[in-house]
């Protein structure tokens, strides 16, 4: 059963007041803030992930719970890939990209690890749902 107590913008707002001690783990699975700038707003946008660690990068996935289309944070990153993160109370500045075939399998395993339900979520949908490498900059 998922827990919905922390969700959207009260996730961000609890995650941000606490230094991750509210929001780092939910459901029993690491979370981080995701901050990019909206691509026709122009506005920043945060949103709580599921993350992975590779070495010193971190992960995240654009499921969007299996839905036809990618989510706005992934088609917002896709066009302005300089974001934003917060992992519990370090926050810097990163660099995104969408992981290339030939590392995409191997985070796919990664982070369907850490969640699961990823796997239901890519049968539920036709597109290829993308893994998202995030690189800290300076």
């Amino acid at each position: 059963m998922i827990d919905r107590s922390l969700f959207g913008e009260e996730h961000v707002r609890r995650y941000r007041e606490t230094g991750g001690e509210v929001g780092h783990i939910w459901n029993g699975v690491p979370t981080l803030l995701l901050t990019t700038t909206g691509r026709r707003s122009g506005e920043q946008r945060t949103t709580p992930l599921i993350y992975g660690e590779d070495g010193d990068r971190y992960v995240v996935v654009a499921s969007k719970g299996g839905a036809p289309r990618h989510p706005a944070w992934y088609l917002n990153l896709s066009a302005q890939p300089a974001v934003e993160l917060q992992v519990k109370d370090e926050r810097f500045h990163a660099r995104a990209r969408t992981a290339g075939p030939d590392e995409r399998d191997r985070l796919w395993r990664l982070m369907a690890g850490i969640w699961p339900a990823y796997d239901d979520y890519q049968a539920k949908t036709e597109r290829e749902i993308p893994v998202v490498v995030l690189e800290r900059e300076g």
